[in-house]
């Protein structure tokens, strides 16, 4: 069955994170011990990343948790933002926008904090997709399989049409678990030439 659409996460997938920029350089700054930011995200009373609780709650959490004044827990939120948002990896970007002139369906499933939408809007992903599910937004996270089978719904298409790109193996697991067909992100190049491969494999 031919291959009709394409869905990538974001994180450490279209965005280059680089996790020595949060949360233990805010950490050494501020005089906290190693983890702690950790330690107070433990405190939330819900999951953010299925929207249950929203930034203001989070900062709330960690400025009681680590007792920051309105500056310090500023910077800690900014701090968050700048490591959650990265850099884009305009390679993988540019090969990514060009799928829907290839006449496929395009979209984006991603584990998200609440706000991420507003904060990724930078890098136009929304311009590039027929759809963006962030799990913040529907109640679901990977690797649960009902966010799978949402995306699929809401790109109309089957499960075997799609094929799924995560550095997280676990999601990449699941996805094939699924029905779609899957690859596990590494770097871009081999990536791309994983997910072209497929798509030949499957074409007419």
């Amino acid at each position: 069955m031919p291959i009709r659409a394409i869905v990538l996460d974001i994180g450490s997938v279209l965005e280059i994170i680089e996790d020595s920029t949060f949360p233990e350089p805010f950490e050494r700054r501020r005089g906290l011990a190693p983890g702690a930011v950790d330690a107070a995200s433990a405190a939330f009373a819900a999951h953010p990343g299925k929207g249950e609780i929203g930034m203001d709650e989070v900062r709330a959490t960690w400025q009681r948790e680590l007792g920051l004044d309105e500056a310090g827990v500023d910077e800690l939120v900014e701090d968050f933002w700048r490591w959650y948002v990265g850099t884009l990896d305009q390679e993988l970007f540019d090969w990514f926008a060009g799928l829907r002139e290839r006449g496929f369906v395009v979209g984006i499933l991603s584990n998200s904090a609440p706000g991420a939408r507003e904060r990724e809007r930078c890098w136009g992903f929304e311009a590039i997709t027929d759809d963006i599910v962030y799990s913040h937004e529907v109640g679901l996270v990977k690797p649960e399989p009902e966010i799978y089978a949402l995306t699929a719904r809401r790109l109309a298409v089957r499960p075997e049409e799609i094929v799924f790109l995560d550095d997280q193996p676990g999601h990449v697991d699941a996805a094939r678990a699924a029905g779609w067909h899957a690859v596990a992100h590494v770097e871009t190049p081999r990536s791309i030439e994983e997910i072209e491969a497929i798509l030949t494999a499957h074409s007419g």
